[in-house]
């Protein structure tokens, strides 16, 4: 498998496999032509050093997975920098093949690599199954997340 950074050719499966779920059927729009607000999105966090859009690839080149994973600079921990993932998903018939261990591996890895003292994530509370897959990974539930939707 070949992890690499998203392009924006990519974008159209990105999104049909974002909005591939019970979640994401209500919040995404997938069409073709994509709507304008993903290839601006896409293009802002192309730009931005902190940011890492990441596939994943089988030995056809088709992708078969994706994450985002952002570097946050903050004051505490010393001035730590703080890993988040984000948009983790693995196309509908390659789950269940460890494709999604092994893009947390990799993530883990990345996240080292750039000194990172911490890896995050939040998921929703009804994805019990990606709650469990996250828990056999090491992750814990340490703090309770709060949100304000605009």
């Amino acid at each position: 498998m070949i992890f690499r950074k998203a392009i924006i050719e990519d974008l159209p499966v990105l999104i049909k496999m974002i909005a591939n779920d019970d979640l994401g059927q209500t919040r995404e729009y997938y069409t073709i032509p994509l709507p304008e607000e993903y290839r601006i999105a896409f293009e802002n966090i192309d730009k931005d050093p902190n940011q890492e859009l990441i596939v994943i690839e089988d030995k056809n080149s088709e992708i078969i997975g994706t994450l985002q994973l952002s570097f946050i600079q903050y004051l505490t921990y010393k001035g730590g920098i703080r890993a988040q993932i984000e948009a983790v998903r693995i196309r509908e018939d390659m789950r269940g093949k460890r494709i999604g261990q092994q893009l947390f591996d990799w993530a883990i890895r990345r996240a080292k690599e750039k000194g990172a003292h911490l890896l995050q994530l939040t998921t929703d509370k009804k994805r019990l199954d990606a709650i469990e897959f996250y828990k056999k990974l090491g992750f814990q539930n340490s703090h309770e997340g709060m949100k304000l939707h605009f």
